[in-house]
Parts: structure tokens; sequence; C-alpha cells
């Protein structure tokens, strides 16, 4: 399983979620590192899809369930759309909820 933290220099929340993610992958007992990975600039920002820092993507794949239908790739603070409103971090229940695909879909290939 590849976890990735996608940031760029300056992010406010880049620190907070990296420890976030950290005691969910304890948590969940998942064999995985959070990689981080910086974008330092828009060419690159469009080249990784990136939608804002901070980013994290579970095998590839960006945890928020509505991030496939969205194209405004760029260097800026990203906010997240949660049932309790826009957060500069997402909801620990899309993370655990990628984790649990990327364990299910590890198992089936095994």
């Amino acid at each position: 399983m590849r976890v990735e933290l996608l940031f760029f220099a300056g992010c406010p929340g880049h620190d907070e979620l990296l420890l976030r993610l950290r005691e969910l992958l304890a948590r969940t007992g998942a064999d995985a590192d959070v990689e981080l990975r910086e974008v330092a600039d828009l060419e690159g920002a469009e080249r990784e899809r990136f939608l804002g820092s901070p980013t994290v993507r579970v095998d590839g794949e960006d945890i928020d369930p509505d991030a496939g239908e969205r194209s405004d790739f760029g260097m800026k603070c990203r906010l997240y759309a949660t049932p309790e409103g826009l957060r500069g971090l997402p909801p620990d229940e899309w993370v655990l909820d990628a984790l649990a695909r990327a364990g299910s879909a590890a198992k089936g290939t095994a």
C-alpha cells in the first residue's frame, strides 16, 4: 500500500495532517509509511493533478470521493467539502475508507 501526502512549502495544514495520517495508519495496522511529496510549481501541480495542499492519496487515488470530478489543479490551500462544511483537512473517515479499500484490494491480489 502506498500513502502519499502532497503539499507545497508553507502549507499550514501539512504538518497536522502528517501526524494524523501516522496515527490512523498505526490504529489500522496498515503496513505503509507516509511518502511526502512536495509540489513546487503550477506545472508540477497540473502534472500531478494536484487539487491543493494538503492532498492525500492511497495507492494513487485521492481520498476525497469527489476528486475525480474536479480539474481545478493549482498551487492553493485545499479545502475539503465535508458534511460539517469546508475544512482544511479531510475527515478521518475518508482516510480510513481509502485504507480499507487498498487493504481489500491487496488481499484480493495475494
